[in-house]
């Protein structure tokens, strides 16, 4: 049996791992860059050639830790420091899955990890008025196509702005001709003229839809504020 044993027990692989071009490391990251091409044996070998590769980064990148790194012995256990991160990652949000690879930076880590995962959630937002308003006429968010600020004009044949310059709801103050109904002519307050109408009640709308805004974001204040 102790013969049996012996052929059985595989052979131990070394911990050294020469490359042609050295390694680079960023230790902060547990990050080993191989700048190497891989060669295959075989195209049969593929999976055997791949893991060969990837044991050697990681015994290079044991051996580079394991040799500049500072290690220490606390009542938490052995703790290993790891330098500072060299290479810049773009910025993202942190996901809580990614707290798996953050225990291995040490106490710091965990104190960030514990914060994070014992605050509480905020509270929910409270809903503005008009939201109230959308949720209860069940009015939905507009599309893409929708949101754009185009609508076809019949009497031009063509899309023109809904608003703006040139908009369409400008549509008939630049007209030269106008049909006057002599009963709100009779109405009409002095030192009006019908041409300007257009434009007066569309400042007036205007107006109206500022003030009506800044009423709204009173209230959503004082409630926000209120449940707080």
């Amino acid at each position: 049996m102790t013969d049996s044993a012996a052929v059985s027990k595989p052979s131990k692989l070394p911990v050294t791992v020469n490359k042609p071009t050295p390694y680079t490391f960023d230790l902060g990251l547990l990050l080993a860059e191989d700048p190497n091409p891989l060669l295959l044996s075989s195209p049969a070998n593929l999976e055997a050639d791949l893991a060969a590769t990837a044991r050697d980064g990681a015994q290079a990148l044991l051996n580079q830790l394991l040799s500049t790194c500072p290690i220490a012995a606390t009542p938490n256990g052995v703790l290993l420091s790891l330098p500072e991160i060299s290479t810049r990652l773009p910025r993202e949000k942190v996901r809580f899955s990614s707290f798996s690879s953050f225990r291995n930076r040490g106490i710091l880590a965990q104190s960030i990890e514990n914060v994070l995962l014992n605050s509480p959630l905020p509270p929910p937002q409270a809903m503005t008025t008009w939201q109230k308003f959308a949720q209860k006429k069940g009015i939905k968010a507009k599309t893409a196509e929708q949101k754009k600020n185009l609508v076809y004009d019949e009497d031009k044949g063509e899309w023109v702005p809904k608003w703006g310059y040139k908009g369409n709801n400008k549509k008939g103050e630049d007209a030269w001709i106008v049909e006057v109904d002599p009963k709100k002519e009779m109405e009409r307050k002095e030192g009006t003229e019908r041409q300007n109408d257009g434009r007066r009640e569309r400042k007036l709308k205007m107006v109206r839809n500022e003030r009506l805004q800044r009423k709204n974001e009173r209230n959503h204040r004082k409630n926000h504020v209120g449940k707080k």
